[in-house]
């Protein structure tokens, strides 16, 4: 595999979008070895090519796709070796896979160089396609030094569990190499932005486009920088898209300025090894008697945006302002204010105070006075030390409280949480989470396995996290019909679809201070279209959006905030290294 590369260099690399015709196999490899050729022959140290590109994706068995399954190594990957090995190049390869010793079939990838097979990944976490013919993946998630850099590799659905990008680059990957046959929403796709965003690595996504079988998939092949920012990409048809890596840039692992795994707390993912919603949520959360979820109802929720002053009675009288222009206008359930709202952003120097103290007893009185749930971010003094902590308060008076577990650079004042906190209300179950809480992933999926129907976010989260790819008038191929909005990645929004929870996050808005807002109230299915969200983006005031819990009459879950089918759908028995590692 020759020597490491050291972390000062960089190099070009491209994504490879393709359409292949299904039962024409040489044909699709002929033509993705053309493709391949020349973007070596531009330079391309590292080539990725689509999910099963060299077959076709829509198989209806194991019957019908057995011709064209090989091993690894094969006669496919002798094709790509020979590039390979002639410019001295990596290729990712996607194909359907024959275990000599067991005739399973899987989806692969495979990561070829200049010397051969490197290795390989099996798709891990299946699309509804995938049980017809393939078994789940049992060679994954691992990273593979090359004198190009750390790679990794993922296929598809992988990417929707964020564990799988999250182990890769724990492991050290300095790119992961996601190839997809991507349907149904417009690319470059929110997912893609966000696991090269969270985890402050490249991310080269290679997806086909086209029809096959009635099914249309999406393109938007592209090149994501560490900070999320699309440095180039293909809309539709077949193409080649280039972009650089730089690998210093990858291993600075910062989110934001701030470093990506600093704040990791895996003593608190403890959960993340276990699936609560494997069965029955119903019967689950009320075994031997203990904390059965409320049940579903129609509701609101809203988040708020302002710039929250060091004046705490200042900061009071516009958060009373709000909540009555949202009573009003809206008539939220619960409405969500940013974090430290009530006593300011600065480090408190004397503003902290106890739950009991003036400013909550206040926020309390508020929130019993309009009738419905508030939440709002303040510094909690206890003893000798200082909290970053939020207060939820309702019709019934003070409900509870938590304090930020993840803290970042502006925390330098607090101290740690060590617990979530979840509270059942009749809106459902909420949990509390707290601005950079949100930035890491395990954070809300914890939550949502303990079943929260909604988790209110009070933020104060500076700098870019949103951004729409070449505006919103691009074309692309019918009928993919979901145009590009000014969040098309909110770094916030996967949050609610992966986790199958409504996520009400509330940011300060600021501009002179790099607070941008972009607040919303982010809905549970990333696969409902049009969304079910609700934002505003840079104006102070309100955002409201429904909340839908309920239930048709059966035991069983219908609504998918409760049947949590992204969630149930993860493989646990993978993730043990995100509660082992450490910095």
């Amino acid at each position: 595999m020759g020597t490491t590369m050291t972390s000062t260099q960089s190099y070009t690399a491209a994504t490879i979008q393709f359409e292949p015709t299904m039962f024409e196999k040489a044909r699709n490899i002929s033509r993705l070895a053309a493709l391949c050729e020349e973007a070596a022959e531009a330079g391309a140290r590292l080539i990725v090519t689509p999910e099963m590109g060299t077959t076709g994706y829509c198989w209806f068995d194991r019957a019908e796709v057995k011709p064209f399954v090989e091993t690894i190594p094969g006669a496919t990957t002798e094709v790509f070796q020979a590039i390979a090995s002639k410019h001295r190049c990596y290729i990712v390869v996607g194909m359907p896979e024959v275990d000599p010793a067991s005739d399973l079939y899987y989806n692969t990838a495979v990561l070829i160089g200049p010397d051969g097979v490197v290795g390989r990944h099996r798709k891990s976490h299946p699309y509804i396609a995938e049980p017809k013919w393939a078994a789940n993946g049992d060679i994954v998630h691992e990273v593979f030094e090359t004198e190009i850099g750390r790679i990794s590799m993922l296929v598809c659905m992988d990417l929707h569990f964020f564990e799988t990008a999250r182990l890769e680059a724990l492991g050290g990957a300095d790119i992961i190499c996601h190839i997809s046959n991507w349907l149904q929403e417009r690319t470059p796709a929110p997912y893609w932005i966000n696991r090269a965003f969270e985890n402050a690595c490249y991310v080269i996504e290679s997806n086909r486009w086209g029809l096959e079988r009635t099914v249309q998939f999406s393109g938007g092949s592209c090149l994501i920088e560490p900070d999320g920012t699309v440095a180039a990409s293909i809309d539709t048809g077949d193409g080649i898209a280039y972009g650089t890596i730089d690998l210093a840039r990858a291993r600075r692992r910062e989110v934001l300025l701030e470093p990506v795994f600093k704040s990791r707390r895996p003593e608190l993912y403890m959960n993340m090894m276990t699936n609560s919603f494997t069965w029955n949520p119903g019967d689950y959360f009320r075994l031997y008697g203990y904390q059965p979820i409320p049940r579903g109802r129609a509701s609101r929720a809203a988040v708020a945006q302002f710039a929250p002053t060091s004046v705490v009675a200042d900061n009071l009288a516009r958060i009373a302002d709000l909540a009555a222009e949202a009573k009003a206008t809206t008539a939220p359930d619960i409405l969500v204010f940013p974090e430290l709202s009530l006593t300011g952003l600065e480090a408190p120097h004397g503003r902290a105070e106890p739950l009991s103290g003036p400013t909550v007893s206040a926020f309390v009185r508020l929130a019993m006075k309009l009738g419905f749930y508030l939440v709002a971010g303040f510094a909690e003094e206890d003893g000798d030390n200082v909290y970053n902590s939020a207060v939820l308060a309702g019709p019934e008076g003070l409900v509870g409280s938590y304090r930020k577990t993840h803290l970042g650079i502006a925390d330098s004042w607090a101290t740690a949480g060590d617990e979530w906190k979840v509270y059942d209300l009749a809106i459902g179950r909420v949990g509390l989470a707290i601005g950079h809480d949100a930035l890491y992933p395990e954070a809300i999926r914890s939550l949502a396995l303990m079943g929260c129907d909604v988790v209110a976010c009070p933020s104060a989260i500076a700098g870019t996290f949103t951004g729409s790819h070449n505006g919103t008038k691009i074309p692309h191929n019918y009928p993919i019909p979901k145009g590009a909005d000014p969040y098309h990645w909110h770094a916030l929004r996967v949050r609610g679809g992966e986790n199958n929870l409504y996520f009400a996050f509330a940011n300060v808005l600021d501009a002179a201070r790099g607070y941008l807002g972009k607040s919303a109230v982010f809905g549970p299915d990333s696969f409902a279209f049009p969304r079910q969200e609700s934002a505003i983006l840079d104006e102070d005031g309100i955002a409201a959006a429904a909340v839908d819990t309920t239930n048709l009459d059966t035991p069983y879950p219908t609504n998918i905030v409760r049947r949590k089918d992204l969630v149930v759908m993860r493989q646990p028995h993978h993730y043990q290294p995100l509660v082992k590692w450490h910095q």
